[in-house]
């Protein structure tokens, strides 16, 4: 893969599986070296859960070399569609009526970033002390919102996905490109997290600049909240080597 600009990209990684569940059914790739990085939840509650997070995974984790951003997000957006078909023929060859997964994944290259993502696992952009949630949960509260519905019904809804891998026979992955600056930090993060974690107490975590101390405080503030699912994190950094701020886009 080309990398245009002289970046360094470092991430750190952690997981748990909480205090209820009797299986980690999250599961994540951190490929600093290739601009890859995916976190994937199985669906709770469905048959072999971890089993799906460990195929997408898996399956992404055989990405291909490419030129260029465009490139590689065709070619993952290729694989994640490859893992959904997989994921039906493999509930009807177990007899179960489900093996689903959400998927988030951030590939980077040159310049610029791109998230790709089905279901409500997040990726998260923390840039000059401001926390953004750069992906929609695809969940029945996130859709009631998008359509302007009230505020309190929303929140009184369902977190039903409305959309994940291995769900349906057909497909659509959202995707966000934008270009990165110097210290963006990403966080990609099961429900585990997003649900007993504020937004401001992962602003804070994030705060300290650092990959493996923020995974660890993260994973930590999930479990001192009462979190009752797998945890899974994953904190990349992006820093620019030559100290060149006119390489940087302002804009997302």
């Amino acid at each position: 893969m080309s990398h245009a600009a002289p970046f360094a990209w470092s991430s750190a990684a952690q997981t748990d599986i909480g205090p209820i569940r009797s299986r980690n059914e999250d599961a994540y790739l951190a490929q600093p070296q290739r601009g890859l990085w995916v976190v994937a939840d199985g669906m709770g509650g469905h048959a072999f859960g971890d089993v799906a997070s460990r195929t997408v995974v898996d399956t992404l984790d055989n990405l291909p070399q490419a030129a260029s951003l465009s490139a590689f997000v065709d070619a993952a957006r290729e694989r994640i569609l490859q893992v959904n078909a997989t994921l039906r023929a493999e509930a009807r060859v177990r007899q179960v009526p489900v093996m689903g997964s959400t998927v988030v994944t951030l590939l980077a290259c040159g310049t610029e970033a791109a998230c790709l993502w089905a279901g409500d696992s997040r990726i998260y952009l923390y840039r000059h002390g401001r926390l953004q949630q750069l992906t929609r949960d695809h969940n029945q509260a996130a859709e009631l919102r998008a359509r302007g519905a009230d505020p309190a019904l929303a929140a009184a809804s369902s977190n039903m996905l409305t959309r994940a891998l291995g769900a349906s026979d057909s497909l659509e992955v959202d995707v966000v490109m934008l270009a990165v600056r110097n210290g963006d930090m990403f966080l990609l993060c099961s429900d585990g997290l997003s649900t007993p974690v504020s937004e401001q107490a992962i602003e804070d975590a994030l705060a300290c600049g650092a990959c493996a101390p923020a995974a660890q405080a993260l994973v930590g503030l999930a479990l001192a909240n009462g979190g009752r699912d797998n945890i899974t994190v994953v904190v990349v950094r992006v820093d620019d080597m030559s100290g060149d701020q006119t390489l940087m886009n302002p804009g997302l």
